[in-house]
């Protein structure tokens, strides 16, 4: 969760009070409806019964840019494309909305601890056609499992702000299904619409 520097809040309690307060006032910027940026936001106003005003991009860029100049006020951005902004004072990280801290960021708290179960993560998977044999599967799994656990690559994902997320063909499906559901139900709640 980023906030223009000119944003009064420095925290997400604080930021929940002055939304709460002056509903309507703040704009939320997404890179286009339906995209991970801008469910997140709405899983936000859900979840702290606040009232932002989407301005949807055509991209996270032209979001970031005008968050920068202060056109907008919170974006639900990535990390990797934001962690200069931070780091330089441009743009202030009230919160990651992985459930846990960001190595990355350890600094910055989750915003589970001030919404539980809040979680909004962006995550690549490799997948294969469905008729692939198993036994490729498997040693592509045991290849790409064995790349992601070198600690050369751990850290650079790290330096980024990311992780890697390691495990079998099935704890991946399991997340599939999962993360569908999760948000086919609050785009259905919350009535977002493809342009």
């Amino acid at each position: 969760m980023l906030v223009n520097p000119s944003v009064a809040a420095k925290s997400v309690p604080e930021f929940i009070t002055y939304a709460k307060a002056n509903p309507g006032k703040l704009n939320m910027a997404s890179a286009g409806n339906g995209t991970s940026p801008h469910v997140a936001g709405e899983l936000f106003k859900s979840m702290a019964s606040v009232h932002l005003t989407h301005v949807p991009y055509r991209g996270g860029a032209p979001a970031l840019t005008d968050l920068l100049s202060g056109q907008v006020h919170v974006y639900f951005g990535l990390v990797p494309s934001a962690l200069e902004h931070i780091k330089a004072g441009r743009l202030r990280a009230l919160a990651v909305t992985t459930l846990t801290r960001s190595d990355a960021m350890p600094g910055i708290p989750s915003m589970s601890e001030f919404l539980p179960e809040f979680e909004a993560s962006d995550w690549t998977g490799l997948s294969v056609p469905k008729n692939t044999p198993i036994d490729i599967i498997r040693r592509l799994n045991e290849k790409i499992n064995a790349g992601l656990n070198d600690a050369k690559i751990k850290a650079r994902l790290g330096d980024f702000g990311s992780e890697a997320l390691t495990g079998s063909p099935a704890t991946f499906g399991k997340l599939i299904i999962d993360e569908t559901e999760k948000w086919a139900k609050l785009i259905r709640a919350v009535n977002i619409k493809a342009e």
